[in-house]
């Protein structure tokens, strides 16, 4: 209702150009990396709480560092089923690429 009352510019009204799946897969491939960093980072982090965990004696302060573990590893979990949507995502991806690339190759033999 509002383009037609105050119209649309002309360049607002284009899409934008759509990627290619080798784009969208390397694009997927690249977060999967970002996240694999972050999930080896929180595995550092919860070797570090569980050595202090060790050190230290029973107590307000061992609680402390148990409820970071706990919520170090909650983040963790979540990002290794990240981590699994991507890798998914990717392999899909690179199957459609090379589904296409076979249909390509056969109509040129035909």
């Amino acid at each position: 209702m509002m383009k037609r009352v105050f119209g649309v510019n002309k360049e607002k009204e284009k899409q934008p150009p759509l990627t290619s799946i080798e784009e969208a897969s390397n694009r997927s491939t690249k977060r999967g990396e970002s996240v694999d960093e972050k999930i080896r980072k929180l595995d550092a982090a919860l070797t570090r709480y569980k050595e202090q965990i060790k050190r230290t004696r029973p107590g307000p302060a061992r609680e402390a560092i148990k409820a970071r573990a706990l919520r170090a590893l909650k983040q963790k979990r979540i990002y290794e089923g990240q981590r699994d949507v991507l890798s998914s995502q990717s392999f899909n991806l690179d199957q459609v690429a090379s589904a296409a690339e076979e249909i390509k190759d056969a109509q040129q033999t035909v």
